[in-house]
């Protein structure tokens, strides 16, 4: 299941371009193709018609099917708030995860929908939209969870290897709970890390609970679990709130305002929950109203 289901998926990162358009069939953007940086990005989509996003391959969040289409939980929410903002289509490229702010500052495309987790460190680089969604961590483990790993600090504990993707969060999470650079490898694919885990080069790897439960639905048949979800901690061991976001230039306010806008009434109206709920997500998954953009970047 690996194999098959991987390999088509990784073709289409390789080629670094897919689309989504939602009139006319699949629309597709150059990898190399400047979209924007000058001038008003949202008076230019709506005057088009058309908007570009950047996507990592991240499933349930955002990632490309074997057919080419553009799809998951953040894409579509996208999709939903460009179609009220008069943007019926919206094209997609795909990048590696590290590649995603530098893309979008580079004027590759116009907004990073890729369920991005909102950190300080992302906050310096680029303008975040108000909190999409809030995700728990989990561990992927052999079967039977031979260790017993049930989130870092017994990673730690226990000198067990652990596995995360590149750029994402759970690095730094793993570190804070006193996890050595020693024991940590860095991965750029979900599928290279369950390969990692199935394979026993690392005891465990570490992603949203989301990412991991939907990751062993599509892959049946390989030898690992799900830990129970976890919060982690920081340095001072305070509860991290995981929450996911999309991302724009620091000059967008008026896309990102307008963005935010309807992205609130999607959440207020129920229609969120109609949209991302085959992704995995559900009411818990509902960022809480005291949890904001300005309070996850100051951290």
């Amino acid at each position: 299941m690996v194999t098959n289901g991987w390999t088509r998926r990784d073709f289409l990162r390789r080629s670094a371009v897919v689309g989504a358009g939602a009139v006319g069939g699949p629309a597709l953007l150059s990898a190399c193709q400047e979209t924007g940086g000058g001038g008003d990005t949202l008076a230019t989509a709506k005057e088009s018609g058309s908007i570009s996003v950047g996507i990592a391959n991240e499933q349930p969040y955002g990632f490309a099917t074997a057919e080419g289409t553009t799809t998951g939980e953040s894409p579509e929410v996208a999709k939903a708030v460009f179609k009220a903002l008069g943007i019926k289509d919206m094209q997609a490229q795909v990048v590696p995860f590290d590649q995603l702010i530098p893309g979008l500052n580079a004027g590759n495309f116009d907004v990073v929908s890729a369920g991005m987790f909102i950190t300080p460190e992302r906050c310096k680089q680029a303008s975040f939209s108000i909190p999409d969604y809030v995700a728990p961590t989990a561990l992927l483990v052999r079967k039977g969870n031979p260790k017993n790993l049930t989130n870092f600090e017994d990673v730690a504990k226990n000198n067990a290897k652990l596995a995360v993707l590149s750029a994402a969060v759970e690095k730094g999470y793993a570190e804070a709970a006193g996890v050595g650079g020693g024991q940590i490898t860095t991965l750029d694919t979900q599928d290279n890390m369950l390969r990692a885990v199935a394979d026993g080069r690392v005891d465990c790897a570490a992603l949203t609970d989301i990412s991991l439960k939907w990751l062993v639905k599509q892959n049946p048949g390989q030898p690992v679990e799900v830990s129970e979800s976890f919060t982690p901690k920081d340095e001072s061991g305070e509860d991290v709130v995981s929450a996911g976001g999309f991302v724009f230039r620091d000059a967008d306010n008026s896309l990102r305002e307008a963005f935010d806008g309807e992205l609130r009434k999607l959440h207020e109206s129920g229609d969120w929950l109609n949209i991302v709920k085959e992704f995995g997500f559900s009411e818990a998954n509902l960022p809480p109203k005291d949890v904001t953009t300005q309070q996850l970047c100051q951290g």
